[in-house]
């Protein structure tokens, strides 16, 4: 692939530095170190997109299927009461 432009990157010093050389000690031009941390950040960023839209299609999916939903309340009325007993037993103890 054709290198058609420049980025440029603000950063410190000692940064620079210390990549430059741990560069150089794995005998790779900087540059195509930093392609491959592009690539592999945008490879990273889509692949969790992607798993997020599919997540929430599920979720849609399985939230519109008749007879799989439950009222709250029953729900919440045992959750409460779950909370009270087990406050109860710190309480005595």
């Amino acid at each position: 692939m054709p290198k058609e432009s420049v980025f440029t990157v603000k950063l410190e010093t000692d940064l620079r530095d210390e990549f430059m050389a741990e560069a150089q000690a794995a005998h790779q031009p900087a540059s195509q170190i930093v392609r491959e941390f592009m690539r592999d950040f945008v490879r990273h960023q889509r692949e969790a997109r992607d798993h997020d839209t599919w997540f929430r299609a599920k979720v849609e999916d399985a939230i519109a299927q008749p007879g799989l939903s439950a009222p709250h309340e029953p729900f919440m009325d045992e959750t409460r009461a779950l909370i009270d007993r087990i406050a109860a037993k710190k309480a005595k103890g």
